[in-house]
């Protein structure tokens, strides 16, 4: 069947549609992004905006409308941190539905890593062993581990890269004391999130989801996406160190110029490489495996479960 995932993210929408069946691979047939940075439009009291929900409107029947060309039997719509951190969440939900036909669900934080952690057990299976995936999105970092397909742990940490970027206000590029605060501000934050992961450990396999992980490790040399999702690409920690040292020396413009880095999202890579480094720091680790599926791909097997077994 054809299945369509729209995921309404903190900086992105995005639509992915792909010829699905139970015990089958999802074979993409589009993949589209609309740059909304739907998290710039929440105020002070989390109220997004009139200009914010119009926007959110007009990527989402974009979206259903394009599905629907494509003949998609189901649409699944969720949204992720910048619609659930929203204190009007509720208001905009019906507004959406109301015009567009479209049920955006909110997705929990835990319920994103889980899914997340799902995709990726999935591309590497049962030999993967005990498994470790991260995800650094726009609003918030998911870290799930587990043996089985559903993991022991599963966090979601308000930690994103966007999030960090306007929270901290960082300058263009970040001064040498914004940097050194955040490494300890983040050491702090991931201080409890580290102890029930290791907990979890040791793993046999450590791998990272997200545009943010795969820029990174673009930027360290990994092969580029042209090259296809089955080349493995290798993101070292000694490699990440260099990356974001060299990143916080540049500014958004400049760092718009380099390969792999898609210029809407450039100002906040400075502050998703700290969020890497933090990470990987944090839980002792030498390397990640970039996986090439992540939440989009674990909402359509989930689905698939489903259909095939029941709720």
């Amino acid at each position: 069947m054809r299945l369509g995932v729209l995921d309404v993210g903190s900086n992105t929408v995005h639509l992915l549609v792909v010829d699905a069946h139970r015990g089958g691979h999802p074979t993409p047939q589009l993949s589209q992004s609309t740059g909304l940075r739907l998290a710039e439009h929440l105020d002070d009291a989390g109220i997004l905006s009139d200009q914010g929900k119009d926007a959110l409107l007009a990527a989402v029947g974009e979206a259903a409308q394009a599905a629907a060309r494509l003949g998609c039997a189901e649409l699944l719509a969720f949204a992720t941190s910048a619609v659930r951190d929203a204190s009007n969440a509720s208001d905009v939900l019906d507004h959406v539905r109301t015009l567009t036909g479209v049920d955006l669900q909110v997705l929990p934080g835990p319920d994103e890593a889980r899914l997340t952690f799902l995709a990726a057990r999935r591309w590497y299976g049962w030999s993967a062993g005990n498994l470790l995936v991260l995800d650094i999105g726009g609003g918030s970092l998911e870290i799930a581990a587990g043996k089985d397909e559903e993991p022991e742990v599963a966090l979601s940490l308000p930690l994103g890269a966007g999030r960090l970027h306007r929270d901290r206000q960082l300058a263009d590029p970040p001064s040498p004391t914004q940097v050194g605060e955040l490494k300890e501000w983040l050491t702090e934050r991931l201080a409890a999130a580290r102890l029930q992961i290791k907990a979890a450990g040791p793993f046999d396999r450590v791998v990272a989801t997200s545009k943010t992980f795969r820029t990174l490790a673009r930027l360290t040399g990994a092969a580029p996406s042209s090259a296809g999702p089955r080349v493995q690409r290798v993101l070292t920690a000694a490699g990440l160190r260099q990356v974001s040292a060299f990143l916080q020396r540049m500014t958004a413009a400049d760092i718009a110029c380099l390969e792999g880095v898609s210029p809407n999202r450039a100002p906040q890579i400075p502050a998703g490489a700290l969020i890497a480094e933090a990470a990987v720091t944090a839980l002792g680790l030498s390397e990640v495996e970039i996986c090439p599926w992540a939440l989009r791909e674990g909402v359509i097997l989930r689905r698939l479960d489903q259909l095939a077994f029941g709720p």
